[in-house]
């Protein structure tokens, strides 16, 4: 899968840009200095969000901090229809603005604040947001100001929201060294299955193993080996929860070769055993 890192160039006279879009322009890990507010229209398939890889839908919605990595990979589309999704990127800047330091918008900031792990809304039967974020991408001016406030105003009226990552140390996303990091993530992503190797990790960043683990444990907070791990028990909690495949295939498909390593960390970042888990599902 290719990788980018992306810059949304936000028009001067706009605060913020909406647009609709083909899946198919999300669907290499990117990330970007704003935020993003992504709606699904049409279609299902793989969401990456960070460490955390899980199945979307139509009428999937995810709110995303800045420099976020991220993707959605489309894998099924309705019969003769190209899947679809409608993208809103606003400044990083947004909630340090005098505007969004009045009282009435602390909620606002607060939800803002905590989308830097990734926050899915699940709406069930509520069809404001979906109507509105359709007519943004048709509106200019003080209007189109205006809908994404009565966006904001029903997000944080949604009580089913889920955390889809683990925290990204911010103290590198602003700097040049994002990039670097995003290539390290990408590698991992391209060989979780096959194995990923330190030597070759660092070999992406043309470190030595020693330098590369302080390096990456600086920018992120975590050691390489617990981002390898999260990653391959994201892709296994998906296959546990989204096919009948045994559990020892699913170790292997994770990464894993030995069972009771796979048991073991499973157990230690989901808090259950992979057969509790699967049977949530059941």
């Amino acid at each position: 899968m290719e990788f980018i890192f992306e810059k949304i160039y936000v028009p001067t006279k706009h605060s913020f840009i909406s647009r609709k879009l083909p899946l198919a322009s999300n669907a290499r890990i990117h990330s970007h200095r704003n935020f993003e507010l992504n709606f699904i229209t049409s279609g299902s398939g793989r969401r990456i969000v960070g460490d955390n890889i899980s199945g979307f839908e139509k009428d999937d919605l995810v709110l995303l901090g800045p420099n976020l990595p991220h993707c959605w990979e489309a894998l099924d589309a309705e019969k003769g229809k190209d899947p679809f999704c409608i993208v809103t990127h606003f400044s990083e800047d947004i909630i340090n603005s005098d505007f969004f330091k009045m009282p009435e918008l602390e909620k606002v900031v607060e939800l803002l604040r905590q989308s830097n792990t990734g926050l899915r809304f699940k709406l069930g039967n509520d069809t404001h947001i979906p109507a509105i974020l359709e007519e943004m991408t048709q509106l200019t001016g003080l209007e189109y100001y205006i809908q994404l406030l009565r966006v904001f105003h029903y997000l944080i009226q949604v009580e089913e929201r889920e955390n889809l990552s683990n925290p990204i140390n911010n103290s590198a996303v602003f700097s040049k060294n994002l990039d670097k990091i995003n290539k390290v993530y990408e590698y991992v992503f391209q060989n979780i299955q096959e194995g990923v190797k330190l030597e070759s990790a660092s070999a992406v960043l043309n470190m030595a193993p020693s330098s590369f683990c302080r390096y990456f444990k600086k920018k992120t907070g975590q050691t390489f080996m617990e981002y390898v791990k999260s990653v391959r028990v994201g892709i296994a909690a998906k296959l546990l929860a989204e096919t009948d495949k045994q559990i020892t295939q699913i170790c292997f498909e994770s990464g894993y070769n030995n069972l009771a390593n796979f048991n073991h960390y499973f157990k230690f970042i989901m808090g259950k055993t992979p057969s509790e888990y699967r049977k949530t599902f059941r």
